[in-house]
């Protein structure tokens, strides 16, 4: 008897669902959770859709039990959650709470005996408020606090955690948080967003050398960046340089720190143009950014479409130098483009320009209109999105992608941030009344999907 894979995925490739701490959890003030900079932003009126809170979300910190079942019910092998560091350091600094590392040492414990390979983020967005009040991600003492939290965790669950992300989606943090003022802290300035880029990237390297001095000897470490292509809106050279610059500024600020230790020359040259100090970059830091990982987690969504900005004297196409146009249909309920082909090239160009690169889709899926009903929830935009965007992956792996693992984003639906409980991206839904799930035909298509592809016992004659 032997064991032979039906596809051409490698044989040790595991299928996953991905949540995060703050839009699930809830028990927001028990057990010694300190305030986070969501827990301050939502009660901020005009931040969140119809002021809708953390508080409760799904409260998986109760009914973490029925979440594992569920997964374990899908056939899944794996499982990615974020740990809420104002649950292990209340004050950012300091002072560590043990019960929120007793919480997290149920839940994997109760993974692994479930069979279920848990994958641990350090950073999912919910910095601890003491640390904003004194600065947040543009003082460099917060990049500090973090190595610090991270070793606290590492070690206190190195033994039953092997697989750790450092931070998720640094660009949303800094960008969204820092220059856009959409998510928390509600901070609307350039200079400021780029300083908070770099301490965001510095934490991430400091957060490696901390595991690698307390981690497990089998452990290993990586980071998820959102990574989007961004497609020229005509042949010209000037929207070809526009895309460029766009190019530099989501996906390669944060790529080539992390994989090659150095920041792109063209981006802090625009930087500089567009008055942005650097003097916040030290002497070393490009080389602690640029610490060796095991793995890089990317996280697809959708693609940009890119103009020149010509001579706007204002706003964020002012700083960048480029506009976004419209998405073209079909999109999502988010309005985000549905773009599995770029998916592929995505993943492909990923490993001509910083190969050999160990991969994990980490997050990938949709918000979508679904029909509820008392036993069943149809959602088949949802079920279309995931068959298009895995074949897409499974493209990339037979064009000799090191592709290891693909999560759903998400498990639950859940509290998404500035859009509050409004979209919905979970396989399972989630009646925010009653707290009762229900298995979506996404579910159950993923389901189907999985079992497809495990390998099979099969004669040896």
């Amino acid at each position: 008897m032997g064991a032979l894979p039906k596809t051409a995925l490698p044989p040790e490739f595991r299928f996953g669902v991905a949540t995060s701490a703050y839009q699930i959890e809830g028990a927001a003030d028990e057990d010694g959770r300190g305030e986070s900079i969501w827990d301050r932003f939502c009660r901020t009126p005009g931040r969140v859709l119809n002021g809708d809170t953390g508080d409760v979300a799904c409260d998986h910190y109760h009914r973490w039990e029925r979440d594992l079942d569920l997964i374990a019910e899908l056939g899944l092998d794996t499982y990615r959650f974020s740990i809420a560091w104002p649950r292990i350091v209340p004050e950012g600094r300091g002072r560590i709470n043990q019960p929120g590392l007793d919480f997290y040492r149920r839940l994997v414990e109760g993974a692994l005996e479930r069979d279920i390979k848990p994958l641990a983020t350090l950073y999912h967005w919910d910095l601890p408020q003491p640390l904003e009040d004194t600065g947040g991600w543009t003082n460099r003492d917060t990049a500090l606090a973090f190595a610090e939290y991270a070793e606290v965790v590492v070690a206190a669950l190195g033994d039953v955690v092997t697989d750790w992300i450092t931070q998720n989606e640094p660009w949303v943090s800094a960008i969204e948080g820092y220059a856009q003022g959409k998510k928390a802290p509600g901070v609307a300035d350039w200079p400021t967003a780029i300083c908070a880029s770099h301490h965001l990237l510095l934490s991430h390297g400091l957060a490696v050398d901390a595991f690698r001095a307390v981690g497990p000897a089998d452990g290993r470490i990586g980071i998820t960046l959102n990574l989007a292509p961004m497609i020229a809106a005509s042949d010209t050279e000037i929207d070809a340089a526009a895309a460029l610059r766009a190019d530099g500024y989501h996906n390669r600020w944060y790529l080539d720190p992390v994989l090659r230790g150095r920041y792109p020359a063209d981006m802090l040259e625009h930087y500089v143009a567009q008055g942005v100090d650097l003097a916040f970059i030290n002497d070393g830091d490009e080389a602690i950014i640029g610490r060796p990982t095991d793995f890089l987690g990317v996280n697809y969504y959708s693609v940009g479409r890119i103009r020149d900005a010509g001579d706007a004297s204002e706003g964020d196409a002012s700083f960048l130098g480029f506009d976004f146009l419209p998405a073209r249909e079909p999109v999502t309920a988010m309005g985000w483009e549905i773009a599995p082909t770029a998916f592929t090239d995505l993943l492909v160009r990923l490993e001509r320009e910083y190969g050999p690169l160990r991969m994990m889709i980490t997050e990938n899926g949709g918000a979508f209109a679904e029909e509820p009903s008392e036993s069943s929830v149809h959602d088949p935009e949802r079920i279309a999105f995931l068959a298009d965007h895995f074949e897409a992956a499974r493209r990339a792996i037979a064009e000799g992608v090191d592709l290891e693992a693909y999560y759903v984003w998400s498990l639950l639906d859940n509290f998404e941030w500035e859009s509050g409980y409004r979209p919905r991206f979970g396989i399972v839904r989630v009646d925010y009344e009653t707290q009762e799930r229900t298995l979506k035909d996404s579910a159950l298509w993923y389901r189907g999907l999985v079992s497809r592809h495990r390998p099979v016992e099969v004669d040896a004659a």
